[in-house]
């Protein structure tokens, strides 16, 4: 008689219980005893398990399932936006884990059966994301930059953004993506090559080895860089790269191996994927890049903000004084131009003085010799 498969959830719910019990992909499949990409299949709908890694997956899920049950959980309930995972040795570069299409649930404390977690309020919800996110993403920015000071300004950038349309990013499906890709493109703006605190070159690591990789990631185009770095470094799947860079599947792939072909052309030991991590990880652990405090960051997003809110304001009371002055000005009947002149014809041409005749050499002998006064009284003489 044969025997049924074992029963498995939805896929949807597949990854929901993963992330319920912040395990990714790669921890599930070590434990199934597949690779990632199978996983992710799995619970994408595109495949089924079958045979013994059913039942190893299966198995799997009913104690994802149970675990989820004590945390008084819902199956159905949406998620909140960030994970929180708490590892005594993190990965540097993968601390911010890979987007997925749902949102990533907020493990802060595990409630009790009998009570309901208190809601986070936005600051709380954005300092666990800053707290999770910031550290991984100083690295990865210095990365992409070769420059310390300036990973620091890309992520509190980002984040100072993200505070500032935080309902938009709080019910965002990625927010450690969009907060990822914002201080991304920050870091990679070409902008920054006319700043005069970044026109002259940055200390080399302290490690010559670091210091050669670092010089060969800066020698790549920024979307080589960029996609070298999630594929290899993040850890995120390839068409979510794609996604991340605004590019196609294919144009993501061309862009890794190129990448890829460039580091192994001059580190020939960093020609294996899993070199390249360890090494990109290394890197970017061997430089001491703190993040600021939440705190700070939302304090200086709400600072900017009112900044350009009353520069904005002040800019319009400008633009309102301009228009009533114009109005209070102008004339409020309409005025005929004047029309242009026209050329009299007929008029004789005005001659230069020339030299006096004889009469008129006698009248002006004549009239010096007057009284100066002016000529004597005219009397009428009697006939």
């Amino acid at each position: 008689m044969t025997q049924s498969p074992a029963p498995l959830p939805p896929p949807e719910l597949c990854r929901h219980l993963r992330e319920g019990a912040s395990l990714t992909r790669a921890q599930v499949a070590e434990r199934v005893g597949v690779a990632r990409e199978t996983v992710r299949a799995w619970e994408s709908g595109r495949t089924t398990p079958r045979g013994r890694r059913r039942e190893a997956y299966a198995t799997l899920l009913a104690s994802l399932t149970k675990a989820d049950m004590v945390t008084n959980t819902q199956e159905a309930a949406p998620p909140p936006q960030v994970t929180a995972c708490l590892n005594k040795k993190p990965d540097p570069l993968r601390a911010v884990s890979a987007p997925t299409p749902t949102p990533t649930p907020v493990a802060v404390s595990v409630p009790s059966p009998e009570t309901e977690p208190a809601p986070l309020t936005p600051a709380q919800a954005f300092d666990a994301l800053y707290t999770f996110c910031a550290p991984a993403l100083v690295r990865q920015a210095y990365l992409l930059s070769g420059r310390r000071e300036l990973a620091r300004e890309s992520v509190e950038r980002a984040f100072q953004l993200a505070w500032q349309r935080w309902p938009e990013v709080a019910v965002d499906r990625d927010p450690a993506g969009w907060v990822r890709a914002t201080a991304y493109e920050h870091a990679l703006s070409p902008w920054h090559r006319f700043r005069p605190r970044y026109r002259h070159p940055e200390p080399p690591p302290a490690d010559a080895a670091d210091g050669v990789l670092l010089d060969t990631l800066l020698t790549l185009p920024a979307p080589y860089r960029r996609t070298l770095l999630l594929y290899d470094g993040v850890g995120l799947d390839l068409p979510e790269t794609a996604a991340e860079t605004e590019a196609s599947t294919p144009a993501a792939a061309n862009r890794l191996l190129h990448a890829r072909e460039a580091v192994a052309a001059r580190l020939p030991e960093l020609a294996s994927p899993a070199a390249l991590h360890r090494r990109l990880a290394e890197v970017a652990s061997a430089e001491r890049l703190r993040a600021a405090k939440p705190t700070t960051v939302r304090a200086g997003s709400e600072q900017r903000a009112r900044f350009w809110t009353r520069a904005a304001i002040a800019f319009t009371v400008a633009i309102i004084s301009a228009t009533a002055l114009t109005v209070r000005t102008a004339p409020s009947r309409y005025e005929p131009a004047v029309p242009p002149g026209e050329t009299v014809q007929g008029v004789p041409p005005r001659s230069a003085p020339g030299t006096l005749s004889d009469a008129e050499l006698d009248l002006r002998a004549k009239l010096r010799s007057e009284i100066q006064h002016g000529p004597q009284r005219l009397i009428p003489l009697p006939e």
